[in-house]
């Protein structure tokens, strides 16, 4: 990542966040989305991200792999007429755990939209920073995330149709109707492609879990960060569960949701879904304590969710300013049996989070 473009945009993001908090945000009304326009980005909210999470195995060494692009629009700037201003910031996480060789792989990267450097495009999937790129084509998503210690070179086919997430896309984050998000899931993806390790090219198949998700305000005040998990089950359901957390460590709101295979999705309640950390794991980095083993009840069932490997933390503070704890977990039933595989994401542990 280049130093003069964080230099430059995160003072933009600490200046507008005061201005943020200090609007009040209109709650987002119900909406139909249409696709491909809403696979798009969304210039006119304030964030916005395309998130996709997966498992892949090569010829038995396995795999957890995080491509996520964020784009923010900075308030404070958008009544300059400068082609130089930063009306929209675009970020980019890129992520490989190495189960066998116990090693998590990061990078990141940041730059304002605009002069051929990084574009979040209207339409349909585009995204670009750099030569870090994720694209819809053909009804597929294309990531090619080129790097010095780790490379990405990814196809995800959907195999299901579209999974909107709360109300017909209309996904509630907290006690007032303004922390709400337009949401959807295309679990189930088909993955193929390459992992490239310090220079070891490893042909790969698995399965991806995309979100896109985008908002004028998600966290309510009293809200310090989110425990989710979005599960591919190996009988081809769905499963999404999340918390808002305070923190004290108690549940300001929870949702999520499951669709069998070829079933119809079933949104659960604030009353419907708890968390309880079974084991943690502390950083020596940041220090922050994170459960790694939960109990996680829904109404689709009761399970529990294993880290594949307990160092997992992502340090973004380059880009984002987060420190915050995201990988390939695995889902267990009541009986113990190991029912499926995706990802655990835990933020607001080592500080509050801040969007």
């Amino acid at each position: 990542m280049r130093r003069r473009e964080t230099l430059f945009a995160l003072p933009l993001l600490m200046h507008a966040r005061p201005l943020l908090a200090q609007a009040a945000r209109p709650a987002l009304g119900p909406m139909t989305l249409a696709f491909p326009r809403d696979h798009g980005a969304h210039p006119e909210l304030r964030t916005e991200w395309w998130y996709i999470t997966g498992h892949a195995t090569s010829k038995g060494r396995e795999f957890g792999f995080q491509v996520t692009f964020f784009r923010t629009r900075v308030d404070a700037t958008q009544a300059m007429t400068s082609k130089f201003a930063a009306k929209q910031l675009v970020f980019a996480h890129a992520a490989v755990t190495d189960v066998q060789g116990a090693k998590l792989w990061h990078d990141q990267r940041i730059a304002r939209e605009g002069f051929e450097v990084a574009l979040a495009a209207q339409g349909d999937t585009r995204v670009r920073l750099r030569d870090w790129s994720l694209q819809r084509m053909g009804g597929a998503y294309r990531a090619v995330l080129p790097g010095a210690d780790f490379s990405l070179d990814i196809e995800c086919t959907p195999t299901q149709p579209v999974l909107l997430q709360g109300a017909q896309g209309l996904s509630r984050k907290g006690p007032q109707e303004a922390q709400a998000s337009y949401y959807y899931s295309q679990p189930q993806l088909a993955v193929t492609g390459a992992i490239v390790l310090r220079g070891q090219r490893f042909a790969i198949t698995g399965k991806a879990w995309l979100d896109h998700e985008w908002s004028e305000e998600v966290l309510h005040p009293e809200a310090v960060g989110w425990d989710w998990i979005g599960m591919n089950l190996d009988d081809g359901s769905a499963l999404t569960a999340f918390r808002l957390r305070r923190a004290d460590g108690s549940a300001l709101w929870h949702g999520g949701s499951f669709r069998a295979a070829g079933g119809a999705t079933r949104s659960f309640g604030p009353d419907e879904v708890s968390f309880a950390a079974k084991r943690s794991w502390t950083s020596a980095v940041s220090r922050a304590a994170y459960p790694v083993e939960w109990t996680v009840r829904t109404p689709s069932g009761t399970y529990t969710v294993k880290a594949a490997l307990d160092n997992q933390e992502l340090d973004s503070r380059a880009s984002t300013g987060a420190i915050y704890w995201e990988g390939l977990s695995d889902l267990f039933d009541n009986a113990g049996r190991r029912v499926g595989r995706g990802y655990l994401e835990m933020t607001g542990y080592a500080q509050r989070l801040r969007l």
